[in-house]
């Protein structure tokens, strides 16, 4: 029986919420494990949208997720300490779902604003110099934010509920997952694939590559800043310097790595970079080394993405004659 997509999401979205009750089972060092797998998979998956399907070079993805990540924490620890102190045992209502769940969507509203504000006077920009603009504007935000003393300053926000659970990060998964493989395999959503082929043919056969391009960084900084108010909300604590460049590499890395405009092999990749850091901590004073050292090895082995060269490897393995005979 073929499972349809809405069916899928469905699926999913029931098995983040029941696997919400079985977490508490967990150790805590694991569930935050989980947490941030699922943290950079909504990362990876959305940057693969502006990146790999739409063609464009973005490395300001940490300064979205820095946008979502203070707009959301801001407001539910706002709301937080104001409610708190009148309703006992708020935090554990509906109204703290509620209050979540919609700082959680401010924080992405916020961030995809500010997608279309970066997205839209950079049109006339590709490859590297659309590169570096949008490093710029992740620079911008981080030094933005060391100074908003009201959300701390380079001090970081600390203080913030811990509301993203299991299902709250895997229910966004699936709905980042669904979407944008929903928009790219849909008729219209071809547009996207086009822009990235050839952008002068698109034009000519009257493709509006300005919408596809824009709705590109809208769509995937709007997952970021999803991301950003996740993962702050898990941490409890958040700082300017933790949306820095170095965090926009990782998240391209994992693109790069798992295929562009492959949606499972970003998320391969995402798992793969996420736990190669824990795997490699027994080894603490080299960890950081050898790190780099597999991620070199890595992309000069699967230069076109992890994902892909499995794929052609497993299919040149069943493709092999067997007992001898002809192939």
């Amino acid at each position: 029986m073929k499972i349809g997509p809405k069916s899928g999401l469905a699926l999913a979205l029931a098995a983040a919420v029941g696997g919400s009750f079985l977490t508490p089972r967990l150790d805590a060092y694991f569930l935050n494990i989980l947490i941030d797998v699922g943290v950079n998979i909504i990362l990876a998956v959305s940057l693969n949208l502006i990146n790999g399907y739409a063609g464009q070079f973005s490395l300001g993805h940490a300064g979205f997720m820095a946008v979502g990540a203070y707009t959301a924490a801001g407001l539910s620890t706002l709301v937080s300490a104001n409610l708190l102190a009148r309703f006992h045992g708020f935090e554990h209502s509906c109204w703290a779902f509620g209050c979540f769940l919609l700082a959680l969507l401010a924080g992405g509203l916020l961030a995809a604003l500010t997608g279309f504000l970066v997205g839209a006077p950079s049109l006339r920009l590709k490859g590297d110099y659309l590169a570096i603009v949008t490093l710029g504007f992740g620079e911008i935000i981080r030094v933005l934010l060391q100074n908003f003393e009201s959300l701390g300053g380079a001090r970081g926000l600390s203080g913030i509920p811990p509301w993203a659970t299991f299902g709250w990060v895997y229910g966004w998964v699936a709905i980042v997952i669904f979407t944008v493989l929903a928009l790219v395999h849909s008729t219209s959503g071809r547009g996207f694939l086009a822009v990235r082929d050839d952008e002068i043919a698109a034009q000519a056969v009257g493709i509006n590559t300005t919408q596809y391009k824009v709705s590109a960084f809208v769509i995937g900084a709007f997952f970021a800043g999803i991301a950003g108010g996740l993962y702050a909300h898990s941490k409890q604590f958040i700082s300017p310097e933790g949306f820095g460049f170095m965090k926009s590499v990782e998240i391209v890395v994992m693109v790069i790595l798992g295929g562009m405009g492959n949606t499972a092999g970003v998320i391969l990749a995402a798992v793969v970079l996420t736990l190669l850091p824990e795997v490699l901590r027994p080894v603490a004073a080299y960890r950081m080394i050898l790190y780099s050292l597999l991620l070199i090895v890595m992309m000069l082995t699967c230069p076109r993405g992890l994902f892909t060269a499995l794929g052609e490897r497993a299919k040149g393995w069943l493709a092999r004659p067997k007992n001898g005979g002809p192939p």
